[in-house]
Protein backbone atom coordinates (compact mmCIF):
# COMPACT_ATOMS: atom_id res chain seq x y z
CA UNK A 1 0.00 0.00 0.00
CA UNK A 2 3.08 2.54 0.69
CA UNK A 3 4.81 1.86 -2.34
CA UNK A 4 1.58 2.67 -4.34
CA UNK A 5 0.73 5.81 -2.68
CA UNK A 6 4.42 6.89 -3.34
CA UNK A 7 3.73 6.01 -6.92
CA UNK A 8 0.70 8.04 -6.79
CA UNK A 9 2.28 10.85 -4.77
CA UNK A 10 5.23 11.20 -7.13
CA UNK A 11 3.55 10.56 -10.85
CA UNK A 12 3.37 13.93 -12.97
CA UNK A 13 -0.14 14.66 -14.01
CA UNK A 14 -0.84 14.74 -17.55
CA UNK A 15 -2.56 17.64 -18.63
CA UNK A 16 -4.45 19.51 -22.04
CA UNK A 17 -4.41 22.62 -22.57
CA UNK A 18 -7.30 24.87 -23.72
CA UNK A 19 -7.66 28.78 -24.85
CA UNK A 20 -10.48 30.45 -26.52
CA UNK A 21 -9.53 33.27 -29.12
CA UNK A 22 -12.12 35.75 -28.88
CA UNK A 23 -13.33 39.22 -30.46
CA UNK A 24 -15.46 39.66 -27.02
CA UNK A 25 -13.08 39.53 -25.11
CA UNK A 26 -10.47 42.20 -23.70
CA UNK A 27 -7.20 42.16 -25.11
CA UNK A 28 -5.34 40.58 -22.35
CA UNK A 29 -7.84 38.05 -21.63
CA UNK A 30 -7.82 36.50 -25.27
CA UNK A 31 -5.66 33.63 -25.51
CA UNK A 32 -3.05 33.24 -28.61
CA UNK A 33 -0.14 31.02 -29.39
CA UNK A 34 2.57 32.80 -27.27
CA UNK A 35 -0.03 32.67 -24.29
CA UNK A 36 -0.77 29.54 -24.46
CA UNK A 37 3.09 28.65 -24.77
CA UNK A 38 3.52 30.49 -21.99
CA UNK A 39 0.50 28.45 -19.97
CA UNK A 40 2.50 25.08 -21.14
CA UNK A 41 6.11 26.88 -18.94
CA UNK A 42 3.53 27.61 -16.08
CA UNK A 43 2.02 24.01 -16.06
CA UNK A 44 6.01 22.51 -16.39
CA UNK A 45 6.58 25.17 -13.57
CA UNK A 46 3.66 23.35 -11.59
CA UNK A 47 5.19 19.74 -11.78
CA UNK A 48 3.70 18.61 -14.57
CA UNK A 49 3.47 17.57 -18.21
CA UNK A 50 1.15 19.18 -21.49
CA UNK A 51 0.20 16.17 -23.65
CA UNK A 52 -2.29 18.12 -25.90
CA UNK A 53 -3.45 21.50 -26.53
CA UNK A 54 -6.56 22.79 -27.90
CA UNK A 55 -7.29 25.81 -29.74
CA UNK A 56 -10.88 27.27 -30.02
CA UNK A 57 -12.17 30.01 -32.08
CA UNK A 58 -15.31 31.99 -31.53
CA UNK A 59 -17.17 35.10 -31.69
CA UNK A 60 -18.15 35.07 -27.90
CA UNK A 61 -17.59 32.79 -24.87
CA UNK A 62 -20.22 29.52 -24.50
CA UNK A 63 -22.22 31.14 -21.58
CA UNK A 64 -22.19 27.36 -19.86
CA UNK A 65 -19.05 25.64 -21.08
CA UNK A 66 -17.14 28.93 -22.65
CA UNK A 67 -15.68 26.58 -25.49
CA UNK A 68 -18.99 25.01 -26.50
CA UNK A 69 -20.07 21.80 -26.17
CA UNK A 70 -19.30 20.30 -29.36
CA UNK A 71 -15.52 21.41 -28.70
CA UNK A 72 -15.81 19.97 -24.96
CA UNK A 73 -16.68 16.93 -26.76
CA UNK A 74 -14.18 16.61 -28.94
CA UNK A 75 -11.86 17.33 -26.09
CA UNK A 76 -13.72 14.98 -23.99
CA UNK A 77 -12.79 12.10 -26.39
CA UNK A 78 -9.06 13.23 -26.43
CA UNK A 79 -9.04 13.26 -22.25
CA UNK A 80 -10.58 9.58 -22.09
CA UNK A 81 -7.96 8.49 -24.77
CA UNK A 82 -5.13 9.89 -23.63
CA UNK A 83 -5.64 9.23 -19.97
CA UNK A 84 -5.33 13.14 -18.99
CA UNK A 85 -6.00 14.46 -15.68
CA UNK A 86 -6.42 17.71 -15.83
CA UNK A 87 -7.69 20.75 -17.73
CA UNK A 88 -6.07 24.27 -17.76
CA UNK A 89 -7.54 26.90 -19.55
CA UNK A 90 -5.71 29.56 -20.68
CA UNK A 91 -8.64 32.70 -19.64
CA UNK A 92 -10.22 32.97 -16.76
CA UNK A 93 -13.43 30.95 -16.30
CA UNK A 94 -16.53 30.99 -13.88
CA UNK A 95 -16.93 28.56 -11.14
CA UNK A 96 -20.48 27.63 -13.00
CA UNK A 97 -18.34 27.07 -16.33
CA UNK A 98 -15.76 24.97 -13.96
CA UNK A 99 -18.44 22.87 -12.99
CA UNK A 100 -20.30 22.17 -16.23
CA UNK A 101 -16.53 21.61 -17.96
CA UNK A 102 -15.52 19.43 -15.02
CA UNK A 103 -18.34 17.20 -15.91
CA UNK A 104 -18.36 17.10 -19.78
CA UNK A 105 -14.74 16.42 -19.79
CA UNK A 106 -14.65 14.63 -16.81
CA UNK A 107 -11.50 15.14 -15.42
CA UNK A 108 -10.41 18.41 -12.77
CA UNK A 109 -10.52 21.71 -14.74
CA UNK A 110 -8.68 24.87 -13.31
CA UNK A 111 -7.95 28.27 -15.17
CA UNK A 112 -4.78 30.36 -15.39
CA UNK A 113 -5.55 32.20 -12.17
CA UNK A 114 -6.15 29.03 -10.19
CA UNK A 115 -2.91 27.45 -11.96
CA UNK A 116 -0.54 30.78 -11.01
CA UNK A 117 -2.22 30.66 -7.31
CA UNK A 118 -0.93 27.13 -6.97
CA UNK A 119 2.66 27.76 -8.14
CA UNK A 120 2.86 30.78 -5.97
CA UNK A 121 1.56 28.12 -2.85
CA UNK A 122 4.08 26.13 -4.03
CA UNK A 123 7.15 28.96 -3.86
CA UNK A 124 6.41 30.59 -1.32
CA UNK A 125 9.13 29.89 1.92
CA UNK A 126 8.84 32.96 4.15
CA UNK A 127 6.00 33.85 6.63
CA UNK A 128 4.96 37.06 5.19
CA UNK A 129 4.66 35.18 1.60
CA UNK A 130 2.51 32.46 2.62
CA UNK A 131 0.44 34.71 4.16
CA UNK A 132 -0.34 36.56 1.27
CA UNK A 133 -0.83 33.52 -1.27
CA UNK A 134 -3.34 31.92 1.18
CA UNK A 135 -5.36 34.74 1.49
CA UNK A 136 -5.69 34.91 -2.60
CA UNK A 137 -6.45 31.44 -2.75
CA UNK A 138 -9.42 31.74 0.17
CA UNK A 139 -10.60 35.07 -2.40
CA UNK A 140 -10.26 32.98 -4.98
CA UNK A 141 -12.07 29.62 -3.63
CA UNK A 142 -15.14 31.61 -1.68
CA UNK A 143 -16.96 31.92 -5.32
CA UNK A 144 -16.35 28.68 -6.80
CA UNK A 145 -17.68 27.29 -3.08
CA UNK A 146 -21.22 25.83 -4.34
CA UNK A 147 -19.14 23.04 -7.15
CA UNK A 148 -16.56 22.17 -4.64
CA UNK A 149 -19.23 21.15 -2.10
CA UNK A 150 -21.91 19.72 -4.49
CA UNK A 151 -21.41 16.65 -3.04
CA UNK A 152 -22.96 17.26 -0.06
CA UNK A 153 -25.97 17.25 1.12
CA UNK A 154 -28.38 20.20 2.27
CA UNK A 155 -29.24 20.16 5.74
CA UNK A 156 -33.21 20.27 6.92
CA UNK A 157 -34.25 22.38 9.24
CA UNK A 158 -37.88 20.54 9.45
CA UNK A 159 -36.21 17.56 10.19
CA UNK A 160 -37.65 15.88 6.76
CA UNK A 161 -35.76 12.63 4.97
CA UNK A 162 -32.11 14.04 5.22
CA UNK A 163 -29.68 11.27 6.41
CA UNK A 164 -28.70 10.77 9.97
CA UNK A 165 -25.74 12.97 11.10
CA UNK A 166 -26.65 15.93 7.95
CA UNK A 167 -29.58 17.05 10.75
CA UNK A 168 -29.39 20.48 11.92
CA UNK A 169 -29.98 23.73 12.28
CA UNK A 170 -31.25 24.54 9.02
CA UNK A 171 -27.94 25.78 7.81
CA UNK A 172 -26.16 24.76 4.71
CA UNK A 173 -22.40 22.80 4.84
CA UNK A 174 -21.84 25.53 2.24
CA UNK A 175 -23.07 28.47 3.68
CA UNK A 176 -21.04 27.14 7.01
CA UNK A 177 -17.98 26.99 5.05
CA UNK A 178 -18.73 30.41 3.36
CA UNK A 179 -18.55 32.00 6.58
CA UNK A 180 -15.47 30.08 8.32
CA UNK A 181 -13.72 31.41 4.66
CA UNK A 182 -14.37 34.84 5.12
CA UNK A 183 -13.54 34.64 8.83
CA UNK A 184 -10.02 33.54 7.57
CA UNK A 185 -9.94 36.06 4.90
CA UNK A 186 -10.55 38.86 7.40
CA UNK A 187 -7.72 37.36 10.07
CA UNK A 188 -5.52 36.88 7.04
CA UNK A 189 -5.70 40.54 6.28
CA UNK A 190 -5.39 41.58 9.75
CA UNK A 191 -2.31 39.68 9.81
CA UNK A 192 -1.18 41.30 6.62
CA UNK A 193 -1.71 44.75 7.97
CA UNK A 194 0.39 43.64 10.35
CA UNK A 195 2.89 43.26 7.67
CA UNK A 196 2.54 46.48 6.29
CA UNK A 197 3.11 48.40 9.67
CA UNK A 198 6.16 46.52 9.71
CA UNK A 199 7.09 47.63 6.48
CA UNK A 200 6.72 51.50 7.41
CA UNK A 201 8.54 50.89 10.37
CA UNK A 202 11.31 49.71 8.10
CA UNK A 203 10.59 52.30 5.43
CA UNK A 204 10.62 55.00 8.21
CA UNK A 205 14.00 53.95 9.90
CA UNK A 206 15.51 53.84 6.00
CA UNK A 207 14.52 57.42 5.78
CA UNK A 208 16.30 58.25 8.82
CA UNK A 209 19.48 56.58 7.61
CA UNK A 210 18.72 58.13 4.38
CA UNK A 211 19.08 54.79 2.69
CA UNK A 212 18.12 54.91 -1.30
CA UNK A 213 15.85 51.98 -2.28
CA UNK A 214 16.47 50.58 -5.69
CA UNK A 215 13.66 48.34 -6.87
CA UNK A 216 14.54 45.55 -9.59
CA UNK A 217 11.15 45.26 -11.67
CA UNK A 218 10.23 42.64 -14.89
CA UNK A 219 8.11 40.06 -16.49
CA UNK A 220 8.54 36.49 -14.63
CA UNK A 221 12.14 34.86 -15.86
CA UNK A 222 13.41 38.37 -17.18
CA UNK A 223 16.65 38.04 -14.91
CA UNK A 224 15.77 39.75 -12.02
CA UNK A 225 17.29 37.64 -9.17
CA UNK A 226 20.27 37.03 -11.66
CA UNK A 227 20.83 41.11 -11.82
CA UNK A 228 20.37 41.05 -8.27
CA UNK A 229 22.99 38.06 -7.70
CA UNK A 230 25.91 39.63 -10.04
CA UNK A 231 25.42 43.27 -8.51
CA UNK A 232 25.18 42.59 -4.84
CA UNK A 233 26.57 38.94 -4.38
CA UNK A 234 23.43 37.72 -2.51
CA UNK A 235 23.60 34.33 -3.73
CA UNK A 236 19.83 33.73 -4.13
CA UNK A 237 19.33 30.55 -6.44
CA UNK A 238 18.51 31.63 -9.62
CA UNK A 239 16.60 29.04 -12.36
CA UNK A 240 15.52 28.86 -15.75
CA UNK A 241 11.57 28.48 -14.85
CA UNK A 242 8.61 31.20 -14.02
CA UNK A 243 8.33 32.74 -10.54
CA UNK A 244 11.38 30.96 -9.15
CA UNK A 245 11.70 33.58 -6.80
CA UNK A 246 8.64 34.84 -4.63
CA UNK A 247 9.82 36.42 -1.22
CA UNK A 248 11.35 39.32 -2.15
CA UNK A 249 15.39 39.77 -1.34
CA UNK A 250 17.01 43.11 -0.08
CA UNK A 251 20.88 43.74 -0.24
CA UNK A 252 23.10 46.36 0.22
CA UNK A 253 25.06 47.69 -3.12
CA UNK A 254 28.17 49.88 -2.91
CA UNK A 255 27.91 52.46 -5.81
CA UNK A 256 30.84 53.64 -7.75
CA UNK A 257 31.00 56.82 -6.03
CA UNK A 258 31.25 55.19 -2.79
CA UNK A 259 27.98 55.47 -1.25
CA UNK A 260 25.60 52.41 -0.32
CA UNK A 261 21.71 52.43 -1.32
CA UNK A 262 19.87 49.09 -0.67
CA UNK A 263 18.38 47.31 -3.68
CA UNK A 264 15.41 44.90 -3.72
CA UNK A 265 13.89 42.63 -6.27
CA UNK A 266 10.26 41.91 -6.69
CA UNK A 267 7.89 39.04 -7.47
CA UNK A 268 7.53 38.32 -11.62
CA UNK A 269 5.12 39.89 -13.19
CA UNK A 270 3.06 37.61 -15.81
CA UNK A 271 -0.14 38.73 -18.09
CA UNK A 272 -3.21 37.77 -16.57
CA UNK A 273 -1.87 38.26 -13.05
CA UNK A 274 -4.62 37.47 -10.84
CA UNK A 275 -6.09 40.49 -9.55
CA UNK A 276 -6.91 38.59 -6.52
CA UNK A 277 -2.47 38.33 -5.86
CA UNK A 278 -2.03 41.56 -6.69
CA UNK A 279 -4.06 42.41 -4.07
CA UNK A 280 -2.52 39.68 -1.51
CA UNK A 281 0.73 41.22 -2.45
CA UNK A 282 0.00 45.24 -2.48
CA UNK A 283 2.30 44.84 0.65
CA UNK A 284 5.34 43.48 -0.46
CA UNK A 285 4.60 45.35 -4.06
CA UNK A 286 3.42 49.02 -2.16
CA UNK A 287 7.86 49.03 -1.97
CA UNK A 288 7.74 50.27 -5.30
CA UNK A 289 5.64 53.02 -4.68
CA UNK A 290 8.55 54.23 -1.90
CA UNK A 291 11.50 53.09 -4.50
CA UNK A 292 13.55 55.80 -5.45
CA UNK A 293 14.25 54.31 -8.49
CA UNK A 294 13.01 51.42 -11.18
CA UNK A 295 15.25 49.25 -12.50
CA UNK A 296 12.76 47.57 -15.39
CA UNK A 297 14.22 44.24 -16.46
CA UNK A 298 13.51 43.16 -19.95
CA UNK A 299 14.83 39.66 -21.59
CA UNK A 300 15.69 40.77 -24.56
CA UNK A 301 15.61 37.51 -26.15
CA UNK A 302 12.14 36.75 -25.68
CA UNK A 303 10.11 37.79 -28.84
CA UNK A 304 6.88 38.65 -26.45
CA UNK A 305 9.77 41.34 -25.09
CA UNK A 306 7.34 44.41 -26.10
CA UNK A 307 4.09 42.74 -24.75
CA UNK A 308 5.95 41.83 -21.21
CA UNK A 309 7.32 45.32 -21.06
CA UNK A 310 3.40 46.53 -21.30
CA UNK A 311 2.28 44.09 -18.56
CA UNK A 312 5.12 45.25 -16.56
CA UNK A 313 4.15 48.98 -16.85
CA UNK A 314 0.46 48.68 -16.81
CA UNK A 315 0.96 47.34 -13.10
CA UNK A 316 3.39 49.61 -11.87
CA UNK A 317 0.71 52.13 -13.29
CA UNK A 318 -2.00 50.08 -11.45
CA UNK A 319 0.39 50.28 -7.68
CA UNK A 320 0.71 53.78 -8.10
CA UNK A 321 4.33 54.23 -9.37
CA UNK A 322 4.61 55.70 -12.54
CA UNK A 323 6.61 58.73 -11.66
CA UNK A 324 8.69 57.00 -9.82
CA UNK A 325 12.45 57.53 -11.97
CA UNK A 326 13.11 54.75 -14.11
CA UNK A 327 16.05 52.88 -15.94
CA UNK A 328 14.95 49.85 -18.82
CA UNK A 329 17.67 47.16 -18.83
CA UNK A 330 17.59 45.07 -21.76
CA UNK A 331 19.06 41.98 -19.92
CA UNK A 332 20.55 38.26 -21.72
CA UNK A 333 21.73 40.25 -24.61
CA UNK A 334 24.18 37.20 -25.15
CA UNK A 335 21.43 35.32 -26.56
CA UNK A 336 21.39 37.55 -29.58
CA UNK A 337 23.62 39.09 -32.12
CA UNK A 338 24.11 42.57 -31.80
CA UNK A 339 22.09 43.81 -34.71
CA UNK A 340 18.64 41.60 -33.63
CA UNK A 341 19.18 43.60 -30.40
CA UNK A 342 15.89 45.54 -29.29
CA UNK A 343 16.76 49.63 -29.54
CA UNK A 344 15.32 51.83 -27.15
CA UNK A 345 16.31 55.32 -26.23
CA UNK A 346 18.74 55.62 -23.22
CA UNK A 347 17.97 52.33 -22.15
CA UNK A 348 21.30 49.85 -21.10
CA UNK A 349 22.18 46.12 -22.25
CA UNK A 350 23.40 43.97 -20.09
CA UNK A 351 23.99 40.47 -19.65
CA UNK A 352 23.77 39.89 -15.57
CA UNK A 353 24.59 36.34 -16.14
CA UNK A 354 28.33 37.20 -17.36
CA UNK A 355 28.19 40.09 -15.51
CA UNK A 356 28.31 42.88 -19.21
CA UNK A 357 26.93 46.21 -18.66
CA UNK A 358 26.63 45.92 -14.76
CA UNK A 359 29.05 48.89 -14.41
CA UNK A 360 26.67 51.21 -16.74
CA UNK A 361 23.80 50.50 -14.78
CA UNK A 362 25.55 51.51 -11.61
CA UNK A 363 26.55 54.96 -13.08
CA UNK A 364 22.73 55.24 -14.18
CA UNK A 365 21.54 54.87 -11.09
CA UNK A 366 24.37 57.65 -9.39
CA UNK A 367 23.13 59.60 -11.64
CA UNK A 368 19.69 59.81 -11.40
CA UNK A 369 20.74 59.72 -7.59
CA UNK A 370 23.02 62.50 -7.72
CA UNK A 371 20.57 64.95 -8.93
CA UNK A 372 20.29 67.89 -6.83
CA UNK A 373 23.89 66.59 -5.16
CA UNK A 374 27.19 68.87 -5.24
CA UNK A 375 30.69 67.46 -4.67
CA UNK A 376 32.51 70.08 -1.99
CA UNK A 377 35.99 70.53 -0.79
CA UNK A 378 36.24 72.23 2.45
CA UNK A 379 38.55 71.95 5.49
CA UNK A 380 37.07 71.46 8.55
CA UNK A 381 38.84 72.78 11.80
CA UNK A 382 39.86 69.93 14.35
CA UNK A 383 37.67 72.03 16.86
CA UNK A 384 34.24 70.80 15.08
CA UNK A 385 35.47 67.41 14.18
CA UNK A 386 32.25 65.86 15.18
CA UNK A 387 30.61 67.31 12.12
CA UNK A 388 32.40 64.38 10.00
CA UNK A 389 30.60 61.98 11.60
CA UNK A 390 27.27 63.78 10.75
CA UNK A 391 28.60 64.23 7.26
CA UNK A 392 29.35 60.28 7.28
CA UNK A 393 25.86 59.76 7.70
CA UNK A 394 24.06 62.45 5.59
CA UNK A 395 26.04 62.49 2.76
CA UNK A 396 29.37 60.57 0.66
CA UNK A 397 32.17 61.32 2.14
CA UNK A 398 34.91 60.30 -0.49
CA UNK A 399 38.04 61.42 1.46
CA UNK A 400 38.94 63.03 4.88
CA UNK A 401 42.75 63.80 5.27
CA UNK A 402 44.07 65.41 7.98
CA UNK A 403 46.43 68.38 7.34
CA UNK A 404 47.55 71.27 9.52
CA UNK A 405 45.14 73.54 9.34
CA UNK A 406 41.93 70.63 10.28
CA UNK A 407 40.61 68.16 7.88
CA UNK A 408 40.11 68.31 4.10
CA UNK A 409 37.16 66.96 3.42
CA UNK A 410 35.47 66.17 0.04
CA UNK A 411 31.81 64.92 -0.08
CA UNK A 412 29.00 64.55 -2.33
CA UNK A 413 26.35 66.70 -1.08
CA UNK A 414 22.76 67.27 -1.04
CA UNK A 415 20.99 70.58 -0.13
CA UNK A 416 20.48 68.87 3.55
CA UNK A 417 23.84 68.30 4.10
CA UNK A 418 25.22 71.25 2.40
CA UNK A 419 22.98 73.87 4.90
CA UNK A 420 24.48 72.02 7.73
CA UNK A 421 28.43 72.35 6.58
CA UNK A 422 27.81 75.77 4.81
CA UNK A 423 29.71 77.58 7.58
CA UNK A 424 32.64 75.89 6.54
CA UNK A 425 32.21 76.38 2.80
CA UNK A 426 32.62 80.06 0.65
CA UNK A 427 29.59 81.23 -0.38
CA UNK A 428 30.20 80.27 -3.97
CA UNK A 429 30.01 76.86 -2.73
CA UNK A 430 26.49 76.65 -1.74
CA UNK A 431 25.07 79.38 -2.79
CA UNK A 432 22.27 78.61 -5.85
CA UNK A 433 23.98 80.88 -9.39
CA UNK A 434 21.97 83.46 -10.70
CA UNK A 435 20.64 83.36 -14.54
CA UNK A 436 23.50 85.64 -15.63
CA UNK A 437 26.17 83.50 -13.63
CA UNK A 438 25.40 80.26 -15.57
Amino acid sequence: MSEERTTLENKTERAVLIGLTCEGLRDFESSDYETMAELEELVKTAGGETVLTFMQNRSAPDPKTFIGEGKAEEIAEAIKANEIDLAVFDNEISPSQTRALEKALNCRVIDRNALILDIFADRAKTAEGKLQVELAQYQYILPRLSGMWGHLVRQNASGGKSPIGTRGPGETQLETDRRHIRRKIQKLEREIDDVKRIRATQRKKRVENEMKLVCIVGYTNAGKSTLLNSLTGAGIQAKDRLFDTLDPTTRAMELPDGRKVLISDTVGFIRNLPHHLVDAFRATLEELTYADILVHVIDASDDQWEIQAEVVEKLIGELGASETPRITVFNKVDKLPEVMLPRQTDAIYCSALKGMGLETLQNRIVDILGEGTKKVTFVLPYSDGHVLQTLYRDANVLRADYVAEGIEIEAVCDKKALGRIRDYLPESEWREKEPWEE
